[in-house]
């Protein structure tokens, strides 16, 4: 069922963390994956030597800016030249201000979070429709439990992320009888250099010695709830935000913090 030899499938943003993990998942079924990056963030070869590794088919790397719509239009014109049609588009870039206060709000900075973080699900999905003449069967966009759920430094990421979500929404309802699947997957938090370089690796210690590791996620884990809403077999769900946290998210509250309280005083009494 999940023979994919021959579709192409774009990611972007898909050199690192979760965007690497999705493309390795849908090579691994014999998709082309071409993947975007910006610029100096990668070294190609080492990308094109991890498929090659695991016999997979090349990957085509190509650098582009997510918030350029000149870099989106030559992608596609790109990807047109090898394929006829787009499988998946697996929208992955985010890039917003960290916020450590108040102080840092700056509405020409939200803005660019939103035309990064947000926007290009709209202007890829609008694009390949353009260029091809069809929609991809599937998209899928990457959010987080930020716009729900606090989270350091994290205001305008969560922003956005709330477009993003909404736009999901909205852009299912309008394309409900053009046969494009549109979802958002959102993960609890991954360990990927960004979100290092959001919240800091002192948050990071922190969860570990609080035993609180199974509040991350692998990109691996999440890279299959994204390969699963394209593999055909959840084709009832679209215009869905759908939450990979292993059920953490449900048991993350005051009362969990108190089921837990005896480890939490021992925790605390050694570290007086």
């Amino acid at each position: 069922m999940n023979d994919l030899r021959g579709q192409a499938v774009l990611v972007t943003g898909g050199t690192m963390g979760i965007g690497l993990a999705t493309a390795l998942a849908f090579a691994r079924y014999g998709a082309v994956c071409t993947l975007t990056y910006k610029w100096g963030s990668v070294e190609e070869q080492s990308i094109v030597d991890l498929f090659a590794r695991e016999q997979l088919p090349a990957p085509v790397l190509i650098q582009a800016d997510a918030g350029r719509d000149e870099d989106t239009a030559q992608v596609l014109a790109a990807m047109h030249r090898r394929h006829d049609s787009i499988y998946a588009f697996i929208s992955n870039v985010s890039a917003a201000l960290v916020t450590k206060s108040l102080d840092d709000y700056d509405k020409r900075a939200l803005l660019k979070s939103i035309e990064y973080s947000a926007w290009p699900l709209f202007a890829y999905t609008s694009g390949i429709k353009q260029v091809f003449g069809t929609y991809p069967r599937y998209v899928i966009g990457l959010s987080s439990g930020g716009p729900d759920h606090f989270c350091r430094n994290y205001d305008f990421v969560a922003a956005s992320k709330a477009v993003m979500e909404t736009l999901c929404r909205y852009m299912n309802y309008r394309l409900y009888d053009e046969g494009v699947r549109i979802n958002v997957v959102r993960s609890r938090m991954v360990l990927t250099e960004s979100l290092k370089a959001t919240i800091g690796e002192e948050f990071i210690a922190f969860a570990s010695k609080m035993n609180l590791d199974r509040q991350f996620m692998t990109a691996a884990e999440v890279a299959d709830a994204v390969f699963g809403l394209c593999s055909g077999l959840m084709d009832g769900v679209s215009g869905q935000v759908v939450m990979v946290d292993r059920g953490g998210t449900f048991s993350d509250n005051l009362m969990g913090l108190y089921e837990e309280r005896n480890f939490l005083q021992l925790f605390s009494e050694g570290h007086e």
